[in-house]
């Protein structure tokens, strides 16, 4: 740089510039080329390093690098390369102007140190790109990690922010910290507990993103969206979003259902009230025939029933055959009617196609007790 300093000086003193303008023109000059430098190295890292780093990132086999070295992160860190070429050409550019030397310094020291943090942070967010759909307990601790991460970063560039500005030693600003450590905690609670608990609820394998949750209390009842240290962003099926703090779900309850949706089926429990008057014994060998009057009954109607039920849905494709399938007896209330409870596992596990094909066995159901003599009980509404 001294001898681009020179040949300026030279060059200007050839176009016969003399006094008080040729320092002027000289500084204007030295100026542009910086500018020019500045521009060409961010210039160069966008059009060539970027491209060639993502093409070498994107044969390896490797998901992580194309993750990490993303187009983001590359692009986010080149705009701090025209900064640091200001930043080292700055003395022999102002070297007649000590104040502004030290003031545009100083204003590209922030630039760095602020861009850097950003830069790191929008590394750190890269991460978020590794999930896919099911956030495991690892992930969930390195997201936990990460977060809390970018609120040291930030907290460390404000220090450092604040020690340029005050030309100070940053480890003096951090060791004046000491004192206003109950501060600092009382200030990010929220995030410390935040943390914990999410600790908690990944090491106790207790939620995950994608997860089907419900908590009554809050009104959520929807897929996790997203988990943070201090919220977890749940979409209702109304496409609603409740917020909940992580610290209140491990400290309430909330009913999660990945159970169900990792295992064969949706479990059902429907009761079905017949009127007791439909009830009658019946004979399985002749049951119609009043000239074998000596010949006792065996069975009964409802009993019939519940054992066809229980065949046919062993054959109803939409059932688990292989889980229980029952038709029972339930405690009867003379109130409403003799009652049966049915047990079955629907294959269907989303919502839509559970709520049909629940109706469409009930419906057969309900119409398949008149083949039986059985009626369905119905209270009886006195008109007044």
């Amino acid at each position: 740089m001294e001898d681009i300093q020179i040949f300026v000086e030279r060059m200007v003193a050839a176009c016969g510039i003399t006094g008080d303008a040729v320092g002027l023109i000289t500084h204007a000059a030295l100026i542009l080329i910086v500018i020019l430098l500045a521009a060409g190295a961010g210039l160069l890292c966008r059009r060539l390093i970027v491209p060639l780093l993502t093409k070498v990132t994107s044969k390896t086999e490797a998901r992580w690098d194309d993750v990490i070295f993303n187009e983001r992160v590359l692009l986010s860190a080149c705009s701090i390369v025209p900064a640091i070429v200001v930043w080292q050409l700055l003395p022999w550019t102002f070297y007649d102007y000590p104040v502004m030397r030290e003031l545009l310094k100083r204003l590209t020291a922030i630039y760095i140190t602020v861009m850097s943090v950003r830069t790191v942070i929008v590394f750190i967010d890269s991460f978020k790109q590794l999930e896919n759909g099911k956030r495991t307990a690892r992930q969930q601790y390195l997201y936990s990690l990460c977060g809390v991460l970018k609120i040291v970063m930030i907290f460390v560039a404000v220090i450092m922010v604040v020690a340029i500005i005050v030309d100070k030693d940053p480890s003096t600003l951090f060791a004046g910290l000491g004192a206003a450590s109950a501060i600092l905690m009382l200030a990010f609670q929220d995030t410390i507990k935040g943390l914990v608990a999410g600790i908690r609820l990944t090491n106790n394998d207790m939620l995950h993103i994608g997860d089907w949750i419900t908590v009554p209390s809050a009104g959520a009842n929807g897929r996790v969206e997203e988990i943070t240290l201090t919220m977890v962003k749940v979409r209702n099926f109304d496409n609603t979003i409740v917020t909940l703090s992580p610290q209140a779900l491990v400290d309430g309850s909330f009913q999660n259902w990945l159970g169900m949706e990792e295992g064969e089926g949706r479990r059902q429990t429907r009761k079905v009230y017949f009127d007791f008057r439909s009830l009658r014994t019946e004979n399985p060998d002749n049951p119609e025939n009043p000239e074998n009057p000596g010949k006792q009954p065996t069975t009964t109607n409802i009993t019939r029933f519940r054992h066809d039920i229980e065949e046919w849905l062993r054959k109803n494709p939409k059932v688990v055959s292989n889980k229980t399938i029952l038709a029972k007896q339930s405690e009867t209330l003379q109130a409403s009617g003799c009652c049966v409870e049915i047990v079955f596992w629907l294959k269907a596990k989303d919502a839509l196609t559970y709520e049909h094909d629940t109706s469409d066995i009930m419906e057969y159901i309900y119409a398949k007790a008149n083949d039986y003599g059985l009626r369905i009980y119905q209270p009886v509404v006195s008109e007044k």
